[in-house]
């Protein structure tokens, strides 16, 4: 095995990310819906509710994290 044994993802740059994908896959599934495009609207609904629960995903780890580690630590974005 050659991982290490405390790997941590990027959990900010992984909320970033999602807040994008959901900010940008929400109104264009909306758009989608309205215009009448059913398919195009779905995946989108699905990327959307994905990234929101990510963000949920994100957010339990970074409370995680924060229990873990002590206090004053602080982590750069891509951290």
């Amino acid at each position: 095995m050659t991982e290490p044994r405390n790997a941590q993802s990027a959990l900010n740059l992984r909320l970033v990310l999602a807040s994008f994908g959901l900010i940008f896959t929400l109104p264009l599934a909306v758009w989608a819906a309205v215009a009448g495009f059913t398919l195009p609207a779905v995946l989108l609904g699905v990327l959307a509710t994905v990234a929101f629960i990510d963000l949920f995903v994100i957010q339990y780890r970074r409370r995680q994290r924060r229990r873990r580690e002590p206090p004053g630590t602080h982590h750069s974005l891509f951290e």
